[in-house]
């Protein structure tokens, strides 16, 4: 819970995997278009390579995806 009582979003990438995203988020198209979760907490893809963008099927293991956890390097 965040200070003034919003639920809080957390993000996490998993070492060469998704980024599971926990709590209450709304997922739109570029257009605007409502995509529906389903449930609280979604694994979205990263290795680009899922038959059911933008959520991850697991597609990342066959593909051989590799990324870390944490920031390649540091933000400006």
């Amino acid at each position: 819970m965040r200070e003034d009582g919003e639920a809080e979003v957390v993000v996490t990438p998993c070492e060469n995997g998704p980024l599971l995203v926990r709590g209450a988020v709304r997922i739109t198209t570029q257009d605007g278009e409502s995509i529906e979760a389903g449930r609280r907490t979604i694994a979205l893809c990263r290795c680009g390579a899922s038959a059911v963008k933008p959520f991850c099927d697991g597609s990342h293991k066959a593909v051989g995806f590799t990324a870390g956890s944490g920031p390649d390097r540091p933000r400006d």
